[in-house]
């Protein structure tokens, strides 16, 4: 049971919405049809985490739509790979609107909805080169109500930086290693704890990084058990299974 439908129900226990009003929410259309874009309002219901926008490649008008949309149903939302003209876009529609050029999150909070950073989640990177992946990482975790810790720039050229965070990456429920180049902080992150790590391989390297195919590669073949793998630069797919498994080990 997703935190939104939870919600809804014990407003109606406590007595906070009427039995009617309650109905009006789980009867409202499982999408919103725009033409363009079919936006998933019950995906929360089911999944536990609302619908992510990815900016990139859309239209201007496109966006200014979804975004409208969901600022008008849920007071919120949250896109991915946004540049600065999207946002500057979105913003003269929606002044709320934050973005962070860093990650390139674009956002909307609603104020009346406050999420709980619960639990640990260890975000790791190799280097300060694969920083955007890793906030775009973590703040997807933030923004779905996890405690994040940021440990970066502790790879393997350097591994003593990593001994000095051993403590907190091993408190944490579960890790998040991010590298480019050959990949191998993932392998050493996984020989040291006992929580599920998250391998994330970046583009970041010389040539025969191969844009991140050969962090890839590393990861897929490490030796160490526990690891799971995402897709290159795919900070967001790692927030969001790291979210998954920190919700999981809260109780959620």
């Amino acid at each position: 049971m997703s935190r939104e439908t939870r919600g809804i129900l014990e407003a109606v226990k406590n007595g906070r919405i009427s039995v009617e009003e309650a109905e009006k929410f789980f009867k409202r259309a499982p999408f919103e049809e725009l033409d363009i874009a079919k936006i998933d309002t019950h995906r929360e219901m089911r999944s536990g985490f609302p619908e992510v926008i990815f900016c990139s490649g859309k239209a201007d008008e496109h966006l200014l739509r979804i975004t409208k949309q969901m600022a008008e149903e849920t007071g919120e939302f949250f896109g991915t790979r946004a540049s600065e003209a999207q946002f500057e876009l979105v913003r003269k529609s929606i002044p709320e609107t934050e973005y962070d050029p860093v990650s390139h999150i674009l956002k909307l909070t609603n104020p009346n909805r406050k999420r709980e950073a619960i639990g640990c989640i260890a975000v790791c990177t190799a280097g300060t080169a694969d920083i955007a992946v890793a906030e775009e990482a973590a703040q997807t975790a933030e923004y779905f109500g996890s405690h994040v810790e940021r440990i970066y720039d502790v790879g393997v050229s350097g591994i003593h930086r990593l001994f000095s965070k051993v403590d907190v990456i091993q408190s944490a429920n579960v890790v998040v290693a991010i590298a480019g180049m050959e990949g191998a902080l993932a392998s050493v992150i996984g020989g040291l704890v006992d929580k599920p790590v998250i391998a994330v391989p970046t583009s970041v390297g010389y040539g025969a990084n191969l844009g991140g195919v050969s962090a890839l590669l590393t990861m897929i073949n490490s030796c160490a058990n526990g690891i799971s793998v995402v897709n290159i630069d795919n900070g967001y797919g790692a927030g969001y299974i790291a979210t998954q498994i920190n919700r999981l080990a809260c109780g959620e």
